[in-house]
């Protein structure tokens, strides 16, 4: 197995009796050895991974999810080591974290420089093939930034259930329950842009494509952020940490969503109409709603946007079920009535996404 086993000599101690008892099964190191017993806790070491029996105990590791070399192939391994609905206990720094941590970060205006060379060197070189040799070479693939959303989206991504994660003094405690075998995804999504499996016309699958607004990984996540927030107003997942900040901006001013001009001259959507939604969001729309949203082509302009409503769930149904039944009637003027209205409420009213 990848990484090696060390103490965070930078974190300071935490008396376990000060964290509530489902946090502590989360963070093994607070624990004493006759209640890391009792929890059936083990520590998985790399020099054991070849001689290791499948027992009805957890694993744990000190080492940082930061500094193992292959990710996923470190958590392939402890997935195979385990038994079903086990337990793997870990922790990762987050890069927001580590800027707390380090004081160079608040040196004014050097820190924006150091930011963007550290970003580009420690997050982008890994994931670029020809500069991943480079980044290997000089750090040995310890130390790499990393966002929650990408750490937890790693492990459902190889076969584990998020059951709790929480910080600590800056680091980051994950508890994930293996619930399958790991996806071994050779292509997970890097890249400025991003394809999204979407319901079309006729129920068919496609893929949409927008520009990336959240962290790698965040796909694997979706289920998981609807566990712990539910929905927002807008219909969207409330309280999304995967979001990056820029992603935020790019989604207020429909920035993100350019790239579906390429899903217009594909064929898959046109440039008004409902919004196209995910199949696991698609089963919570109305059955009726559900029935008429796939006898058109999705779009790019919703029609809340066309008839100025707020981007509430219940608002946003309402206006897409008014422009299906519009359109069936009028099939030829209601895309372009509401096209031009749409245009005159983020022109002249400034109506903005959510």
């Amino acid at each position: 197995m990848e990484g090696s086993t060390f103490f965070h000599t930078y974190s300071p101690p935490v008396e376990a009796s000060v964290i509530p008892d489902a946090l502590q099964q989360c963070l093994p190191f607070l624990l004493s050895e006759k209640e890391r017993t009792l929890l059936k806790l083990q520590e998985y070491s790399p020099d054991k991974q070849k001689t290791i029996s499948l027992l009805d105990v957890s694993f744990f590791t000190e080492t940082r999810m930061n500094d193992v070399r292959r990710i996923n192939k470190f958590l392939e391994q402890v997935n195979e080591s385990l038994e079903k609905n086990h337990l793997f206990i870990g922790s990762f720094e987050t890069y927001r974290a580590r800027r707390h941590r380090i004081g160079f970060y608040k040196v004014p205006v050097l820190k924006y420089a150091w930011i963007a060379s550290e970003f580009i060197f420690l997050r982008l070189f890994p994931k670029v093939p020809i500069l991943k040799s480079v980044y290997f070479a000089a750090t040995d693939g310890k130390g790499r930034l990393m966002s929650k959303a990408e750490m937890l989206g790693r492990l459902v991504c190889c076969g584990f259930e998020i059951v709790e994660h929480h910080s600590i003094n800056g680091i980051t405690w994950f508890a994930a329950r293996k619930v399958k075998e790991p996806t071994f995804d050779k292509n997970p999504s890097y890249g400025p842009l991003f394809k999204m499996r979407r319901i079309g016309k006729g129920g068919r699958i496609f893929h949409v494509l927008k520009f990336r607004t959240m962290h790698p990984y965040s796909e694997y996540l979706h289920d998981y952020v609807l566990k712990l927030n539910g929905y927002a107003e807008s219909g969207k997942p409330a309280a999304d940490f995967r979001l990056t900040p820029w992603g935020k901006f790019m989604r207020r001013y429909w920035l993100d969503e350019l790239p579906q001009l390429l899903n217009v001259l594909k064929g898959d959507m046109k440039l008004v109409g409902v919004r196209p939604v995910s199949p696991r969001y698609f089963e919570d729309i109305p059955k009726q709603l559900q029935e008429l949203r796939i006898t058109q082509k999705p779009g790019c302009i919703p029609p809340y946007v066309a008839l100025d409503r707020k981007p509430s769930v219940d608002e946003v149904l309402k206006a897409e079920e008014e422009y299906l039944l519009e359109k069936i009637r009028k099939p030829f003027f209601t895309d372009m009535r509401y096209f031009f209205r749409a245009l005159y409420n983020i022109v002249v009213k400034r109506k903005r996404s959510a």
